[in-house]
């Protein structure tokens, strides 16, 4: 008997969201949708590629060199195998390192965005409810940083981090270290946005009337102000994601991001380019499509939001 207002509160929070001017809009553009469906095909082929893939392309004990180069849906001159998109030099499943590959782009790529944004909202909210020296500082930086290419400030801190890394360490904290330099190279758009929204919303009566009754202003940025800047930070967060998974790819095509042992779509396009001239061009190709949809999927989704939570434009 407990469970059916929860069940009730479930039915109406869904309907509501179906009768809303948001959920109209995605199914009257066909852009969107063809874009979350690729989005959402590519995504759960990552989450579920052990499942789905055909071999672990990071297991060197599965691998076989005499599959190398093998052409798409072609059997293998020695061992008379075929594969589905080839092999690359090391007799590893083209698809499988794509899947595997995916994995790396997408979980960079949103722990990178999530970084961007729990610092750019913290200190947007800060700098545009505190003023003074404060915001000062923090639209100064910012204001610095937007001066270089976000990629340029990725790859100096990407290089920053590494140095002081231990030798040992260097492989295992890649990753991180890659999520670090694209999640400090991205926080500012975040933060400016959130600093103009809060300047607006601080000045409205439901703010005031948080102050008159005692809040801290703590809680008036978190609970208050906070809930009425997210729209504008989604839209912001989906382009962002798009943008991040482009310069890990960037970073990792010139090297100086994600290791050898745990390649991702960067680094496969980063090898395939090696043997693009010499005719095994579906090394190069496949990855690199693939980087294709997901960032263009991404990007186009974000472009559909940004339209659709416009009052203006509704």
């Amino acid at each position: 008997m407990t469970d059916l207002p929860i069940k009730a509160a479930e039915q109406s929070r869904l309907q509501v969201f179906l009768d809303s001017d948001v959920f109209y809009m995605f199914k009257k553009s066909p852009v969107a949708v063809v874009s979350s469906i690729v989005f959402g095909l590519l995504v759960l082929s990552a989450v579920f590629a052990p499942l789905i893939a055909p071999t672990n392309p990071f297991d060197p004990s599965s691998l076989n060199l005499m599959n190398g180069f093998t052409g798409p849906m072609t059997p293998n001159a020695f061992t008379g195998e075929s594969f589905l998109l080839g092999t690359d030099d090391q007799g590893r499943d083209v698809f499988s390192t794509i899947l595997y590959g995916m994995r790396v782009s997408l979980f960079v790529g949103v722990a990178a965005v999530l970084l961007a944004m729990v610092l750019g909202i913290t200190l947007g909210l800060i700098s545009g409810y505190v003023g003074g020296w404060t915001e000062t500082i923090i639209m100064r930086t910012a204001d610095v940083q937007l001066t270089f290419p976000s990629i340029l400030v990725a790859m100096l801190i990407f290089g920053v981090a590494k140095g002081v890394t231990p030798v040992e360490y260097r492989d295992q904290m890649a990753i991180w270290v890659l999520i670090l330099a694209i999640g400090l190279g991205e926080w500012v758009q975040f933060a400016r946005v959130v600093r103009g929204a809060t300047m607006v919303e601080k000045r409205k009566e439901y703010v005031e009337a948080a102050r008159l009754i005692g809040r801290t202003p703590f809680a008036i940025m978190l609970r208050h102000i906070l809930p009425n800047v997210l729209s504008p930070v989604l839209v912001i967060a989906t382009i962002t994601l798009a943008l991040a998974i482009i310069a890990e790819a960037t970073l990792s095509f010139l090297g100086v991001g994600a290791p050898a042992t745990q390649p991702s779509l960067g680094t496969l396009i980063r090898i395939g380019q090696g043997f693009l001239f010499s005719g095994e061009w579906w090394i190069l190709l496949f990855p690199a499509v693939t980087l294709l949809a997901l960032a263009l999927s991404v990007n186009l989704l974000g472009d559909w939001l940004r339209d659709a939570l416009n009052p203006r434009l509704r």
